[in-house]
C-alpha cells in the first residue's frame, strides 16, 4: 500500500493533492483566492432589498435592490437582476443591471447581459449580444493629453 502525499497543513489528505496549487509554501502567504473573499450569493428565486455592507464579492443569481453598495467584485449571472447603485473594482454582467454602476477596473458585459441606466468604467468589453441602454462614461485619471505641449505645436512630417 502506498503512502498518501504530504500535506502542508501537517494532515494527511484523503485524496491525492490537487495540482491547482503547485509549489504551495508555508513560508509565504498565498495570494487571496477569490473563493476566500467575503462573498454574498443571492441565489435563483431569492429577492433581497436593502443595504449590503462589507461584502467583497457580490454574486447575483436572483434579484437585488439596493441603494449603494461598495464591493470589490460584482457578478450577475444569467437571469440575475440588480436594481440600484453599486461601485466595484470589476464587474461581469451576464444578467441585468438597472441603475448606476461604477467600475474602477474592468466591466465585462456577456452576450446575455444587459446594462440599463448609467455605467462608468475604466475598461469595457461587450460580447456579441450584450446590450447597453443608457449612458456609458469612461473613467480616466490621466490629464487630457500625455503629449508635451511643444510636440502639439510642431508639424508632423
Amino acid at each position: 500500500m502506498s503512502r498518501p502525499p504530504f500535506s502542508p497543513s501537517g494532515t494527511t489528505p484523503s485524496a491525492p493533492a490537487s495540482p491547482a496549487r503547485p509549489g504551495l509554501s508555508l513560508n509565504r502567504p498565498a495570494p487571496r483566492d477569490p473563493a476566500e473573499r467575503r462573498t454574498l450569493v443571492v441565489g435563483r428565486g431569492i429577492s433581497v432589498q436593502g443595504v449590503v455592507q462589507d461584502a467583497e464579492r457580490l454574486v447575483v443569481e436572483g434579484t437585488v435592490e439596493a441603494t449603494m453598495i461598495h464591493a470589490t467584485e460584482l457578478a450577475i449571472a444569467p437571469g440575475g437582476v440588480f436594481k440600484g447603485e453599486i461601485e466595484v473594482e470589476d464587474a461581469e454582467i451576464a444578467g441585468t443591471i438597472d441603475g448606476t454602476l461604477t467600475v474602477r477596473g474592468s466591466l465585462v458585459v456577456r452576450g446575455s447581459g444587459k446594462v440599463l441606466g448609467t455605467a462608468r468604467c475604466r475598461r469595457l468589453q461587450v460580447e456579441d449580444g450584450g446590450q447597453i441602454t443608457g449612458r456609458i462614461e469612461m473613467i480616466t485619471d490621466q490629464p487630457q493629453s500625455d503629449i508635451p505641449p511643444r510636440q502639439l505645436a510642431e508639424p508632423v512630417a
